[in-house]
This record gives C-alpha cells, structure tokens and sequence, in this order.
C-alpha cells in the first residue's frame, strides 16, 4: 500500500481518498482501520471532521493511535484539521488529551472575535482565507505565499512550539494553520476542499521524500 488514509469513523474520508487518487493515480490509496495497514503503508494520511474527543476515544478504542504516532516518526505523515489538532497534548474541546506528539494546546476561538474594520466574526471559523507561510518547506513548493485555503473549525493550535509553526493565518487573532517535524506535515486547514492549492499540497505531499 502507498497511502493509508485512516478510517477513525468519522472525518471526510471519501473526499480525501479521492483527491490523492487524483494527484498520484498511480498509487494504491485505501482507506482502512488497520493498526497493521497503517505500519506497512509508505505514507500515512489522518484528515479530520467533527469533534476531539469523539476522535480520540475511536483512535484508542480501535487501536489506531499507537500506530498513528509511530507513522509520525516513521514516514511521511499528513495530518488534517483535526489531523493536526490531535498532535498536541490537550484540547479544550472535551477537556480531552491528545497523542502529545508536539507541544502545545487546542484552545477555542473567543466569543467577540472581530476583524480590523470591527466587523465581528463568527465561529466557527468557516470558509477561505490566507495562510502565510513561515517556513519554507517541500509541502508548500509551487504554492504562492498568501495563498487561500478552506478552514472549517471552532478550535485552534495554540501555545506550539514556534520552531514547529510552518504556516499561519487569522480569525481575529492570529493562530497554527500549518506545523511540520522531521517527516510530519499537518494543516489546520482542508487541502482537499481548496481547489488548485490544496491539490498541489496533496501531490506535494505525495512526492515529498522526507
């Protein structure tokens, strides 16, 4: 198996299995809940959609999150939206604790959030913004800095390790859009839902040789 997209029971599976088999028709994509499939797959995909400790309690109960933070150490490791907010060792959202790969915490966005004219902003944070970037890096090759992206979330990254931060955007205050580590990439944002960029992203990760 090339890419192992991990099936936790929730999350836009269909949509991100789809958008690799378009950028790397060549490679075997498959979407499983197998400890084992993620271990003997070259690459590991984690996308996200709905809530931390939902995540959490299924990654543990069908055995997947020992395997999950192995494929962060191991290989190239895509996490998405809640992909990525799981790295962290706690999130507000269930008072739940993560795998604890990478420092830091997922708070919730503010009640009274505004932009720079005043305007008040609502959460969850939903629809296209900027993401800068901070660090250069092989996943964001051929991505014009600035470039907009998909976010659906009402949580954020914060407190990360800012050696780890490699893009950032804001919602009324600034936050983690984007971390990477070694072999590890994982966007707060959807690549699959963010048209030219977000599939250039993709076909990024599908060639990165970490």
């Amino acid at each position: 198996m090339d890419i192992a997209v991990v099936d936790y029971g929730m999350g836009n599976l269909r949509s991100v299995s789809k958008a690799l088999e378009h950028v790397a028709p060549w490679a075997d994509v498959r979407v499983t809940a197998r400890p084992e499939d993620l271990r003997a797959a070259e690459r590991v995909v984690v996308p996200g959609q709905g809530a931390m400790p939902d995540c959490m309690r299924e990654l543990r109960s069908r055995g997947l999150a020992e395997a999950v933070v192995e494929a962060t150490r191991t290989k190239p490791f895509l996490g998405i939206c809640i992909g990525l907010q799981m790295l962290f060792g706690y999130s507000e959202e269930g008072g739940v604790e993560g795998l604890a790969v990478l420092p830091g915490s997922v708070r919730r966005f503010p009640i009274g959030l505004t932009d720079d004219s005043g305007t008040r902003l609502k959460v969850p944070h939903m629809g296209w913004n900027q993401v800068t970037q901070t660090i250069a890096h092989p996943i964001w090759e051929g991505i014009a800095d600035a470039s907009r992206f998909y976010f659906v979330h009402s949580y954020y990254a914060a407190e990360a390790d800012h050696s780890t931060v490699s893009g950032r955007c804001t919602h009324g205050l600034p936050f983690t859009a984007a971390v990477a580590r070694d072999n590890m990439f994982a966007v707060q944002f959807h690549p699959e839902k963010s048209q030219a960029a977000g599939l250039r992203l993709l076909n990024n990760f599908v060639q990165w040789r970490p």
